[in-house]
């Protein structure tokens, strides 16, 4: 499970944001009304999720589990957001930004909150290893070795180990290694009992890409020993260094974080922007923008690392415990827990015991609800497609795929059987680019049509339409998610997708894809764009018309009110429009799981904000905006969030939910969301996290939603 993503991580942040100029209010320049600024907002996102390991009520696994995500969602953070900070300073007065704040003083903040959180983080791993203890599960150090451990561990080195290890003498080396982005090392003192000779400083990379961390060793029947291979190591050490003559060690696992390939958006001049991709052509020699280190490492080691990585106090230097790079306790070995019940995925009862997917989506619209629907129906469709002699043409964009993805397998053998099949691809989906040159290249060897998106916009948009002739009858099915085609995480994420033939949003979509394979990318390909709000043409005035009516409704006394869900919040315009709605007295409810860059609560006010951020099992990703409009409820689900790289500088698609029955399940479904009272969060102003505690039925959303869908196989 994973409880963010890249995505979240765009270079914009909500106090840096220049404004496209049309979309400026004369009356109330957006920039100018007070917001939270977003890492801030981010880092307090990724406490929620610290708090989910914290949590006694969660299985002792998931609770590991919580902390491997706590500790990647901060990798990417420093990756993104903080090496994007630190190349605007690099930049000066030439990046034309606009900070509520320096840079410098953000930055601050920054280390400040983020060795807070490393100080929690561990107290709880402490609490969880003494969990692990009384369940009989002990994490062995090198130190704590058994006889019959200790020969095993000489085994496993010898076999599995040696060969993938190669220690650096470092003090010998005229240019200090890069160290690699996501790697541990081992950093180590050698030196002898006697003090004959002068010590030596080394560096072990330890091998996790190639081999587990989690090395499960010989034990008493009715306990489970584990050693990391860190510590295998270490306990290796005088075996690896015998020749040298050393027998005294001191080691200590430090770990870097570099800067990564970043977007750029249209608040940054050309010349700069020239700048930072020159900058980013190869990750692996990103500057160093976060160094963690084990507290207790030898001063005079330290020190040097510091010195020969030119690094200094202002690097964001985080001292912490033993263990680091918890991402890889997300894959902590399950087979020594009890199994875990979890909620089984299932059929859309539409589609149970149906022979043809696109028979039922002909008869009316059906929208899946990831991950409590099962992903299946998608494959089924798409393989029906392949399959299907009348079909001639499938086109679909693809965002992130699957390892093993069986929507490109379905996709490729379309194109086998004489289909005409079009793939838009975003190669630039951030950490899934080289994934997606090889699905590039696997599909276009296939005969698969491969358009690659626009420059400098991502194609973010989540579409698919399928063409089939019958007789002189032209039949188009097609859908429109919130989530990306991939059936590994649509087990783990929460998303809607709309099935649907209809006539006016089945031609939109083809007007997007007629505009993606433009040779020039017309964006008065667009504008006959009459049912689908889209980026970047129209999708922020349609947000701000729907809530420019909610206000007149309700200062004509009439029945008003605006429920929003989606992952981030950071569009200043959006924003300062939210706050007009509240200042006049409109109901404003908002499922916020990620950066929530708005204020809730404001004495000016008629009405303050509610907005709850609901983190659990599943990643809540969906994004839906209902509107009251008059009692004939408007509802839209969409493939952005507001935020104004979404807005202005990507590919996104909304779609109004019109068939009724849907209509109600997604609000009821928001309904759900927006009482529950066991994994909400209230985002106040001061943004603490404090859970909501209201009512005296506990309702933990995600087991109500499942529930609700479930029942509705039998209705």
């Amino acid at each position: 499970m994973r409880l963010t993503n890249s995505e979240n991580l765009d270079i914009m942040t909500a106090t840096e944001i220049a404004l496209p100029k049309k979309t400026i209010s004369k009356k109330a320049p957006a920039q100018k009304k007070k917001m939270i600024a977003r890492d801030l907002s981010w880092l307090s996102f990724n406490a929620r999720v610290l708090q989910e390991a914290a949590d006694t009520t969660v299985p002792l696994r998931e609770r590991i589990r919580f902390l491997g995500i706590f500790s990647n969602n901060l990798d990417e953070f420093f990756r993104v957001r903080v090496a994007t900070l630190k190349r605007m300073i690099s930049f000066g007065k030439s990046a034309k930004m606009h900070f509520e704040e320096n840079a410098d003083k953000i930055l601050e903040k920054i280390q400040d909150k983020v060795i807070e959180q490393q100080r929690e983080f561990d107290r709880i791993w402490k609490d969880i290893v003494h969990e692990l203890e009384n369940q009989h599960i002990f994490l062995r150090t090198e130190k704590q070795l058994n006889k019959e451990q200790q020969r095993f561990v000489l085994n496993y080195f010898n076999e599995q180990v040696r060969t993938n290890i190669i220690p650096l003498m470092i003090e010998s080396i005229q240019h200090f290694p890069i160290l690699r982005d996501k790697s541990i090392y081992l950093a180590i003192v050698l030196a002898r009992q006697d003090n004959s000779v002068r010590q030596k400083f080394a560096l072990i990379e330890i091998p996790t890409t190639v081999l587990p961390r989690f090395i499960i060793l010989p034990a008493k029947e009715g306990e489970h020993d584990i050693i990391l291979l860190e510590d295998l190591v270490r306990f290796c050490l005088p075996n690896i260094f015998s020749y040298f003559g050393y027998d005294k060690f001191s080691s200590h696992i430090i770990k870097v974080t570099r800067d990564a390939e970043l977007d750029i958006d249209n608040d940054i001049s050309d010349s700069l922007i020239h700048q930072i991709e020159k900058g980013l052509k190869d990750r692996r020699k990103g500057k160093p923008v976060r160094f963690v280190y084990d507290k207790d490492i030898d001063p005079l080691l330290l020190e040097y690392l510091m010195r020969r990585q030119g690094l200094s106090g202002k690097d964001n230097l985080i001292p912490g415990a033993r263990v680091h790079n918890f991402k890889d306790f997300m894959d902590f070995p399950d087979s020594i827990f009890p199994p875990h019940t979890h909620r089984k995925t299932f059929t859309h009862p539409l589609f149970m015991n149906a022979p043809s997917v696109m028979h039922v989506i002909q008869q009316q619209d059906v929208m899946l609800h990831f991950p409590y629907h099962s992903f299946d129906t998608i494959i089924d469709l798409l393989r029906e497609a392949a399959i299907d002699p009348n079909v001639s043409s499938i086109k679909i964009t693809a965002y992130r795929l699957a390892r093993n993805s069986k929507v490109v397998n379905a996709l490729v053998n379309a194109a086998r059987n004489g289909k005409s099949v079009t793939v838009v691809l975003e190669l630039r989906a951030r950490f899934d680019e080289a994934a997606n040159i090889d699905w590039k290249s696997r599909m276009e060897e296939e005969g698969v049509k491969v358009f690659l998106g626009i420059p400098d916009m991502k194609v973010h948009a989540k579409l698919c339409v399928i063409k089939k002739r019958i007789g002189t009858k032209t039949i188009q099915c097609g859908f429109i998610s919130t989530g990306n085609l991939n059936e590994k995480t649509a087990r783990l994420y929460g998303d809607h997708c709309l099935l649907t033939t209809n006539r006016a949003v089945i031609a939109d979509i083809n007007r997007l894809f007629a505009y993606l394979e433009h040779p020039r990318h017309d964006i008065k390909l667009l504008e006959g764009c009459k049912t689908l709000p889209v980026s970047p043409l129209n999708m922020r005035d349609t947000w701000l018309k729907l809530v420019d009516r909610e206000i007149k409704n309700h200062k004509n006394k009439k029945k008003a009110g605006i429920i929003i869900k989606m992952n981030s919040l950071s569009d200043p315009i959006l924003i300062s429009k939210l706050y007009d709605a509240a200042k006049a007295g409109v109901d404003v409810k908002m499922v916020i799981r990620g950066i929530c860059c708005a204020y809730t609560e404001n004495k000016k006010w008629k009405r303050d904000i509610t907005a709850v951020s609901i983190v659990d099992e599943y990643l809540e990703h969906a994004r839906v905006f209902i509107f009251h409009h008059g009692g004939q409820e408007k509802v839209y689900i969409a493939s952005c969030d507001w935020m104004v790289r979404n807005l202005d500088h990507r590919v996104e698609a909304a779609v109004p939910i019109t068939d009724m029955a849907i209509r109600k399940e997604l609000i009821d479904i928001m309904q759900i969301q927006l009482s529950g009272n066991v994994k909400a969060r209230v985002l106040d102003n001061a943004q603490k996290n404090e859970y909501k505690r209201e009512g005296d039925k506990k309702i933990r959303t995600q087991i109500e939603i499942y529930k609700y869908l479930h029942e509705k196989q039998y209705q």
